[in-house]
């Protein structure tokens, strides 16, 4: 079932997400849900608060990155295999020199920002059938993976902007929240009773 994406400006894409345990109710059925409307929105990742789920989950599949001409083999195998689940992350190292990366999110559709990251993730987690990993991630896999990590702390990735940025992007974020934008997904919008 596509679920709508919640849209910048709802207190739960601020909220911390809780850890879950194996009995969280219909978990199966949101995972599936969550890559259907990720498919249906052209996504490479989305984290349960997108779906108005407050709790520490998210799933990735950036393999649309592995068209970039521009990466080596290597990485554009692990781009186009990196379909998972993640569930109760902790990322517990971020190595190496930030590095700029255009940037956007389904939750806040048509604004795209250079954003710096650390280009070395490891990141502890479980997969959907609470089998436990620790792995390491570089360059745009690594930048997914922090970018809905990132979701499941209540940071979004306008937060990460200079402030004159900030400014020159409010007026834009403000009418997102209130749905003056143009998607051709379905979104719920914080400051209108009905999404999309």
């Amino acid at each position: 079932m596509i679920l709508p994406i919640i849209a910048y400006g709802d207190p739960v894409l601020r909220k911390k997400g809780q850890e879950i345990m194996k009995d969280y109710p219909d978990l199966e059925q949101l995972i599936i849900n969550m890559w259907d409307t990720m498919y249906e929105a052209y996504g490479v990742g989305l984290a349960a608060p997108q779906v108005n789920c407050s709790i520490r989950l998210f799933i990735i599949d950036p393999s649309p990155f592995a068209e970039d001409e521009n990466l080596t083999d290597p990485e554009k195998e692990v781009l186009s295999s990196l379909k998972k689940v993640f569930i109760n992350p902790k990322i517990i190292a971020e190595e190496g020199e930030e590095w700029a990366f255009n940037e956007g999110c389904l939750s806040i559709p048509e604004i795209r920002e250079d954003v710096f990251r650390k280009p070395r993730i490891t990141i502890e987690y479980q997969d959907e059938d609470f089998n436990s990993f620790r792995e390491t991630y570089e360059g745009l896999a690594a930048r997914v993976i922090q970018h809905e990590y990132d979701h499941i702390e209540g940071i979004l990735f306008t937060d990460k902007l200079s402030s004159l940025k900030k400014r020159l992007i409010k007026g834009k974020l403000s009418d997102i929240s209130k749905g003056k934008v143009d998607v051709d997904y379905r979104m719920r919008f914080p400051a209108m009773k009905k999404g999309r």
